[in-house]
């Protein structure tokens, strides 16, 4: 289901104009004049957007090691158990 749902999302992506306009006409007129500023941009987004992503992975797998459990003694006794 989940597949299914993320398939469809990919499958009706329309562009988004999230940009102020001095911004957009700055980046239209930048790419039409094959400057690389827009694939800078487009960069800076991207590292933005993966940036929460991967300090919250960083700290999860730091919880992770940190707290994790290693060599417990349980301290069982080595008689039987009579549950009667």
């Amino acid at each position: 289901m989940i597949i299914a749902a993320f398939g469809l999302l990919l499958l009706t992506r329309e562009p988004v104009k999230a940009q102020c306009s001095q911004c957009a006409a700055n980046v239209a007129t930048n790419r039409a004049s094959g400057s690389s500023t827009a694939d800078g941009l487009n960069h800076g987004i991207m590292y933005l957007l993966a940036a929460p992503y991967i300090a919250i992975g960083v700290l999860g797998f730091v919880w992770y090691k940190k707290y994790r459990r290693k060599n417990i003694d349980l301290n069982m006794r080595d008689e039987k158990l009579h549950l009667n």
